[in-house]
């Protein structure tokens, strides 16, 4: 797939995805959107969590107790994932833009700072929940009714930056009830 030559511009390094033609309520669907994604991360881990601690021995054996259970080191990366979502969420999009009106020369650095810190503890999460996926469930050979909850803390990580990058498109689009004003 090529890019016409008409919108085709040498500067920029990655597409332009907020040109997506879904009518005028684009803004409102891509914020439905990421909420879903946010509630659907968060619902997935909860559901290991839950059945970690209402797992049982065998009954045929009631005195073998379960050998895992989903405990803080679990909580952690979806923890940072959802601060790098807050912080993400939190930075003005014009300042990130380096648009004109601001006072200070250093808010644009700034901003993108706080931007890279937001995508890194959302990185560091998404690879928390594989190392712990790894260390703690595939390592150790147990079955996949204890596998998953380690699967479940990956989709969790997957979900949080997935809504997160939904949010911020959709929040950088402009609805045809906006009104720029500049003095």
């Amino acid at each position: 797939m090529s890019i016409p030559r008409s919108s085709y511009d040498p500067r920029r390094v990655c597409l332009n995805l907020s040109n997506l033609n879904l009518g005028r309520h684009r803004r409102t669907i891509g914020i439905y959107l990421a909420g879903g994604l946010f509630a659907l991360a968060n619902w997935t881990f909860l559901d290991a969590a839950i059945l970690s601690a209402h797992a049982h021995s065998p009954y045929n054996e009631p005195q073998i107790p379960p050998p895992v259970h989903v405990g803080f080191l679990d909580w952690v990366p979806g923890i940072c994932s959802l601060l790098g979502m807050i912080i993400i969420n939190l930075i003005d999009k014009d300042r990130v833009q380096g648009n004109e009106g601001y006072g200070e020369s250093g808010a644009v650095w700034r901003a993108r700072l706080w931007l890279f810190i937001g995508f890194a503890f959302m990185a560091g999460g998404l690879a928390g929940s594989v190392t712990v996926l790894v260390l703690k469930y595939v390592v150790h050979a147990y079955t996949e009714q204890y596998t998953y909850y380690g699967y479940a803390n990956v989709s969790q990580n997957v979900a949080l930056m997935l809504s997160a990058i939904v949010l911020w498109m959709s929040q950088s689009i402009s609805t045809e009830y906006e009104y720029t004003l500049s003095i």
